[in-house]
Formats: structure tokens, C-alpha cells, sequence
């Protein structure tokens, strides 16, 4: 009989919202099939790191979820509240800024996003200097009424964010500690990005400010790299190529961080070896207090249409996973399948379903559905 996990979920009926994601949502422009410098034409959606997790739980999990983030009341703005609606996460916690007509002091961030194919990397180019959302600070949001009125059962937040500005890591504080007060579980995916670091302190600036955060955090999620640049943990057997790391490294990092950090209820990471941008080995490992360690289904040779999102989809399965079953075996399995049906579609945002996460979960096969 497996052991109950050491995380304490809100009931449902004390809370307005399952899961709250706190970070930045920029306008996604996709060239498609196509490379951004020679494109003439881009698909717009929404994305960003944080607030992928509250739209994958809505969508593919029916959670009720919110976005605490910061517009400008802007026409871009209001496509990318369009965009949130349509997604079915409440906006009710944005923070809307006048527009100074020309974006010279405060803006919404845009990203251009390719995809990449066969021996060609996925490029990103964002553009969100002096946007809405890096310019918060912790007094900007009710998070008495949040989380003590309205009642939150998950807060979710990471390093993209509080990376922004020299701000940004205030508010997460901020919001972590006042829903740690109120029960509020609270997960992190570290999320390591160099160039968002590199004009506000670098790397050791980010493991300053994630290893401040890391201690009002019940489940820590990253991949290998976050862990160790974000966090400073040595990985034994680690080379040039973290792509090929062994399981048991990750066991060690995990028991590393578990030790390092007490609060640390459950760890969550996924492993993916890159064999080309379309052709990616997909797999995780997850880790519980109570339960232990545990392997998701490996997926050697997993097809990849759009790979932005995957790990973000994986932490919203992980999530859904804990919440709904308390079994960490069971969560990094729905964390690993949704990442991977994410990734099939174009995005950062997931198209996936429940009834396909858990065929997928179950050994299901493509075959097709008529």
C-alpha cells in the first residue's frame, strides 16, 4: 500500500481556485514552418513559463486556476487578455497599466519563437524590456484577499520570473510566504534562463535569489541544468553534455536538494536527451518525501513538433497528480505523458486532454481514433 504523500492540499470546498500561477505572459509570434528573419507572416498566441502551468491545468484538467501577472492596457494587451479568456484562466488578479502611448516606459513583452527541425536548433527572441510584469512590486496585489478571503489549494511560480528585475523576486516572496501562511501548497519550477540573469547579477545572483525562495517551497521542479546553475548543486558523473546523464545522477542530485532543503516535500525534474530538434528522448523522475523515488515510462525516440512548453506541461501533470491521487509514482507519469503530447502541437500551451494524458499513461498507442 503506498504511503500518503507529505503535502497537505486544501479541500476544494474551502478554495475559489485550484492552482494560481504568478508570472509573465507575453504575445507568442510563430513563423510556422519558417525561420523569424525571413518570415512575413506570424501566428499569434500567448505563453510564458509560469502561466502555461495555470492554462495546461484548466485545459487538459479542468482545475479552476487564475494568472497573477501585469498588462498594459494597451492593444496588445488586450489580445493577450483575449488569448488568457480563451484559455479559461481568470484574469481577475491582472494588474492593468495605462499605456504611455509608445511603450518607452512600460510594455508587454513579445516572443518570437521557431521551431526548429532535424540538424536546427529551436531559436527564441524575446523582447520584453520594461514590461508591465517586470516592473511589479509585492504591494501591487491583495494577496490577503487572494489567498486568505478567496482561498488558493496550489501557488505556482519560478525562476523565469523572479529572473525579470531586480523586483520581481520580491513579489514571489512575498506571495510564497503569505500562502504558505494560509496552506497554500506552493511549487516552483526553477527554469534557468542566462540571459535573463545576465545584466542583474549573472548566475550567482540567480542561486542567491532561487536558494532565498527554495525555502517556502513544498515541490521544486527543474531539469538538470536549473538544479545545478540555479541552485549550485554538483551532479556526480556530470560532463559537458548534461543530456546524458544516468538516472542515478538525478537520484543523487534529488537527494542533495532534499537534504539542502527539509521543506522539500517532492521533486520533480525531466530528462530529455536531444538527438535532433525533432527527435528527442523524453523522460522524468520524481521524488516524495514519504513514498520515494520513482521513474516515469521512458520515451526513446519521442517526435517533437513544437518542444516549448513541454516542461511546463510536465509540472501541470505533476501538479494534477498530487492533487488528485497523492501519488508521486502516478504524478510524474501524467507530468511526463502531458509533456509529451504538448509537444506534438504547435505553441507554448498545451492542446492536450485528460482522456488522452491517461491513455498515454496507460501504454496507449497512436492509432488512430474514429
Amino acid at each position: 500500500m503506498t504511503r500518503p504523500s507529505g503535502l497537505q492540499v486544501r479541500p476544494a470546498s474551502q478554495c475559489r481556485y485550484d492552482v494560481v500561477s504568478l508570472g509573465e505572459v507575453m504575445l507568442r509570434l510563430d513563423p510556422g514552418e519558417g525561420r523569424i528573419r525571413t518570415s512575413r507572416a506570424f501566428k499569434a498566441s500567448e505563453g510564458g513559463g509560469e502561466y502555461n502551468v495555470a492554462r495546461g491545468s484548466r485545459r487538459a484538467f479542468s482545475r479552476r486556476t487564475a494568472i497573477v501577472t501585469a498588462l498594459v492596457r494597451d492593444e496588445i494587451g488586450l489580445l493577450l487578455e483575449d488569448c488568457i479568456l480563451q484559455g479559461g484562466v481568470d484574469t481577475s488578479f491582472i494588474k492593468w497599466v495605462e499605456s504611455d502611448g509608445v511603450g518607452r516606459n512600460v510594455r508587454n513583452g513579445i516572443n518570437f519563437t521557431e521551431r526548429g527541425y532535424g540538424v536546427r536548433g529551436a531559436v527564441g527572441c524575446n523582447d520584453r524590456g520594461n514590461t508591465a510584469a517586470s516592473q511589479m512590486r509585492p504591494d501591487d496585489v491583495d494577496w490577503e484577499l487572494l489567498f486568505g478571503k478567496l482561498g488558493v489549494r496550489w501557488l505556482h511560480t519560478g525562476g523565469i520570473f523572479t529572473a525579470l528585475s531586480e523586483t520581481t523576486a520580491d513579489v514571489a516572496k512575498t506571495a510564497m510566504q503569505i500562502a504558505k501562511k494560509y496552506g497554500t501548497v506552493v511549487s516552483y519550477d526553477l527554469n534557468y534562463r542566462p540571459s535573463l540573469w545576465s545584466s542583474i547579477g549573472g548566475q550567482a545572483k540567480c542561486q542567491e535569489v532561487n536558494r532565498d525562495l527554495a525555502q517556502y517551497v513544498d515541490v521544486m521542479i527543474g531539469n538538470e541544468e536549473d538544479f545545478t546553475a540555479s541552485l549550485g548543486f554538483e551532479i556526480e558523473g556530470a560532463n559537458e553534455n548534461l543530456d546524458n546523464l544516468e538516472v542515478e545522477s538525478f537520484r543523487a542530485m534529488i537527494d542533495q536538494a532534499s537534504r539542502a532543503f527539509p521543506n522539500f516535500q517532492c521533486i520533480g525534474t525531466t530528462m530529455r536527451q536531444v538527438r535532433t530538434a525533432t527527435i528527442n528522448d523524453w523522460g522524468a523522475v520524481a521524488w516524495d518525501r514519504q513514498q520515494g523515488f520513482f521513474r516515469a515510462t521512458q520515451r526513446d525516440g519521442l517526435e517533437i513538433l513544437d518542444r516549448v512548453g513541454g516542461g511546463d506541461s510536465f509540472a501541470s501533470g505533476l501538479i494534477y497528480g498530487l492533487m488528485e491521487f497523492g501519488d508521486i509514482e502516478k504524478a510524474v507519469n501524467y507530468g511526463a505523458a502531458h509533456g509529451a503530447l504538448a509537444m506534438t502541437t504547435p505553441g507554448d500551451t498545451s492542446m492536450a486532454s485528460l482522456a488522452e494524458i491517461e491513455n498515454l499513461v496507460a501504454g496507449g498507442s497512436a492509432r488512430v481514433k474514429r
